[in-house]
């Protein structure tokens, strides 16, 4: 079987024919395959698309296409201009290659493909091209699939915000996490209310006021902007970003009493003590089960911190939201009366949040931010197979092309 045999089975393009094929020595062996339009066709103008008459034709120039059995492959074809009434001389359009791009749409969506499974490095050194051509090429298949996604529909939306750089800078990200499909739907700069606006201004207010269920944490400017745009979705403030701000509470109760007893000359009875404390019963080791034994012992600080936190966990065993609110007001109640300065801290944000976090039983514990937290550890693994991007649109690139589950052409041969 010929080389212009299996291309036409895999690639063929209408209009124009391959003909000679013939091998480039050197280091990596090429393969160059030369292609000419059909006897009596017509070309096409690039920039209305129409078809016109040929002016002439410019140097042969290389196109990338996909390497086969390891060796490198490019088309050779010799634009022709084209005589448009309506745009005037232009180069014409080829159906393998966009504009200036010296690689095939066909290598475009290869190289995409494997950006997935690898990092843009590795797939550029795999490959035999430049980091430049994989981004050129995740590129188009992130616009391409923007363009053509469908947002409606959508009834649970996850709203949280990631470390992106040192120096407290973040980016902010919107989830759908339905149960039949969990994707990133957009992803901005800051964690400001202008930030999170953005988001629903492009999803619309006619999408968000369909929506009915919203889940996020207590960052105030997501509160307001959520309440503004989405009035009639049941704002769910999950119980992962509760209990965390449980347990830095117990912290730093922790810590201001290892300071104050190594002052004071005691005994360090508090000495690795932080994941004994913190962690969930089920999960300690013999170890942290026999510290733990031994600090209940003490009428500590920290062991009454710890014994609240406990019993607030009892929140999540109730089912109806109303029996929930008089556990919660009885808690923080014994809270206020506790004399911990960072547990009362967190009682009154639970009793400025009340509404909010009882709306976690109204939605039946059905949306879940465990849901979006295991959505940020893949964005995370994004970063690290990259060592960090610099610029925010090489991130939002990356990000949507890995996280945004985005259409793609339908092909007559896919090559991975």
């Amino acid at each position: 079987m010929q080389v212009k045999t299996i291309l036409n089975q895999v690639q063929k393009h209408t209009s124009f024919v391959y003909t000679d094929v013939r091998f480039v020595e050197g280091e990596p062996t090429e393969l160059e395959i030369n292609i000419r339009p059909r006897a009596g066709s017509r070309a096409t103008c690039s920039g209305c698309g129409r078809r016109g008459s040929t002016y002439d034709t410019s140097f042969p120039r290389r196109f990338q296409f996909v390497p086969l059995w390891g060796i490198l492959v490019f088309f050779v074809y010799a634009l022709r201009r084209v005589d448009c009434r309506r745009c005037g001389v232009t180069v014409e359009r080829v159906p393998w290659a966009a504009g200036k791009s010296p690689i095939t749409t066909r290598y475009a969506w290869f190289l995409a493909g494997w950006a997935k499974r690898l990092s843009w490095k590795e797939v550029a050194e795999a490959f035999q091209t430049s980091w430049d051509s994989v981004y050129r090429a995740v590129t188009l298949a992130v616009e391409w699939g923007l363009a053509r996604r469908n947002l409606d529909g959508i009834e649970a939306i996850g709203v949280d915000e990631v470390l992106w750089h040192r120096g407290h800078k973040y980016l902010t990200v919107v989830y759908q996490i339905d149960g039949h499909c969990r994707r990133l739907l957009w992803v901005g700069k800051e964690r400001t209310t202008e930030t999170l606006e953005s988001f629903f201004r492009t999803f619309t207010f006619c999408r968000a006021w369909k929506l009915s269920y919203v889940c996020s944490d207590m960052w105030k400017p997501y509160l307001n902007v959520i309440a503004h745009w989405a009035p009639r979705a049941v704002h769910v403030l999950d119980r992962y970003h509760i209990v965390a701000k449980l347990n830095q509470a117990l912290d730093d109760v922790r810590a201001e009493e290892v300071k104050r007893m190594k002052s004071d000359g005691y005994d360090p009875l508090l000495k690795h003590s932080r994941w004994p404390l913190l962690k969930n019963p089920e999960n300690l080791t013999d170890f942290q089960q026999q510290k733990l034994a031994d600090l209940l012992q003490y009428n500590l600080k920290t062991v009454r911190a710890y014994l609240l936190k406990e019993d607030f966990q009892l929140l999540w065993t109730y089912v109806s939201p109303a029996w929930a609110g008089k556990f919660l007001d009885q808690w923080c109640t014994r809270v206020m009366r506790s004399r911990i300065e960072p547990m009362k801290k967190v009682a009154r944000t639970m009793r400025s949040h009340r509404e909010l976090i009882l709306n976690w039983f109204v939605a039946k514990g059905t949306i879940s931010a465990g849901i979006v937290e295991g959505l940020n550890n893949k964005l995370k693994v994004t970063f690290r197979k990259a060592y960090g991007f610099k610029h925010f649109k090489t991130t939002e690139i990356a990000l949507y092309h890995v996280l945004g589950k985005l259409p793609e052409p339908d092909f007559t041969h896919r090559f991975f």
